[in-house]
């Protein structure tokens, strides 16, 4: 199959693992990761994550991850596992989109984060994960996902669900461990043998605005430029010392991805100078399945530099196969902007950013994985 396919990292998680899933987002008494609240539960996970590296093998990607199989959710089980975190039931949930766009979707709420002592990315359950996919994998390259730096600190400056004040007096003190805390989680993964490392992040879009579902539209008190080349600074920071440790650094971004559901609109064209432009990554998974992210133009900010995109042209949120035609010539327009050796080809975003999975079959999905590399070989001829 082609090497000029990837996916972004989510897979749909099977029946019995969900069992467990379904018991930890309703429970609040229980610690990550959580096998000794729930009998059987490594065992399943264990399993489950072996299946699905082979089945990735077997299905010829070139890059393996765990499917997210050891995860409830593709943000919050890396901050479960800092030390420092307390987990608990929230309220609220996150507020989504409708498919059609109508109406407000509620996430689920076991999205509470309370800081009871000083951050610390030591001794993460992850790397136990990708010790655990290596011995699997053992001649493919793997990458782990994790929420890029930016993303976690605004949801503590912003959500009410996160809460740092009891331990951090300031967002600058908060800011520092953090960073800090993400330091040494990425210094251990590299020890441990890791080389990709994948910081997703779905908080560009907001400062689009071209987007009505920004949380900063017609706030006439807050310096967006400001906020933004924050952002830029923190996850770049972050970026330059996991090269100095020897990994490939990717980044993943997308409007929102929660049971085939979207968060937000927002073109990359508003965006393109700083958050492409400016960002240090490798290589980029940038959503563009619909009209929601504007015009391939966006993609002239890469061309004098020699960062990798993968055009996420597919829809992991539909259960339909894709007009390839449609997909051969956006592939076709994206090279008269960059050049077609530094392109890949996937879907916008996971099957399953939350355990709960997009609404599509297993064999639904891998029938669509399938079309993606059929259309990646017969483009690239590799």
């Amino acid at each position: 199959m082609s090497k000029r396919f990837d996916i972004v990292g989510s897979l749909l998680r099977p029946s019995e693992l969900l069992t467990y899933k379904r018991e930890i987002e309703a429970r609040e008494d229980i610690t990550y990761p959580f096998y000794t609240d729930f009998e059987g539960y490594e065992e399943v996970e264990s399993k489950a994550i072996k299946d699905v590296v082979l089945k990735q093998i077997d299905q010829g990607i070139e890059v393996i991850s765990d499917g997210e199989f050891s995860k409830s959710v593709w943000h919050l089980d890396f901050l479960w596992g800092l030390g420092g975190i307390k987990r608990y039931i929230a309220e609220r949930g996150t507020v989504f989109r409708e498919k059609d766009g109508s109406k407000a979707f509620e996430t689920r709420r076991d999205a509470g984060i309370k800081v009871v002592d000083r951050l610390t990315g030591k001794n993460h359950h992850f790397v136990d994960i990708f010790k655990k996919i290596k011995q699997i994998a053992t001649d493919q390259p793997i990458k782990i996902c994790i929420p890029s730096p930016s993303h976690v600190y605004f949801d503590f400056i912003w959500s009410a669900n996160l809460d740092y004040h009891e331990v951090y007096s300031s967002e600058a003190t908060l800011k520092q461990d953090l960073l800090q805390a993400y330091k040494e989680f990425v210094l251990e993964y590299a020890e441990a043998g890791g080389t990709i490392i994948q910081l997703d992040d779905c908080r560009w879009a907001m400062f689009a605005d071209d987007n009505p579902a920004s949380p900063f539209k017609d706030r006439t008190d807050i310096d967006t430029v400001a906020l933004a080349t924050e952002f830029v600074a923190i996850n770049n920071e972050l970026i330059a010392y996991a090269k100095e440790q020897g990994l490939k650094v990717w980044t993943h971004n997308c409007r929102g991805n929660y049971r085939s559901r979207h968060m937000s609109t927002g073109s990359y064209e508003k965006i393109a100078d700083l958050f492409l432009g400016q960002q240090q990554y490798d290589r980029f998974f940038l959503e563009w399945d619909d009209e929601r992210a504007g015009s391939l133009k966006a993609l002239e900010v890469f061309k004098d530099k020699d960062t990798e995109v993968v055009l996420g042209l597919l829809s992991s949120k539909t259960s339909t196969l894709e007009d390839e035609a449609r997909i051969l010539d956006a592939l076709n327009e994206a090279c008269k902007m960059i050049p077609k050796e530094r392109l890949y080809l996937s879907h916008q975003c996971g099957f399953a950013s939350t355990d709960h999975g997009n609404e599509l079959t297993e064999a639904q999905q891998w029938d669509k994985i399938t079309q993606g590399q059929k259309i990646a070989q017969q483009f690239w001829g590799e």
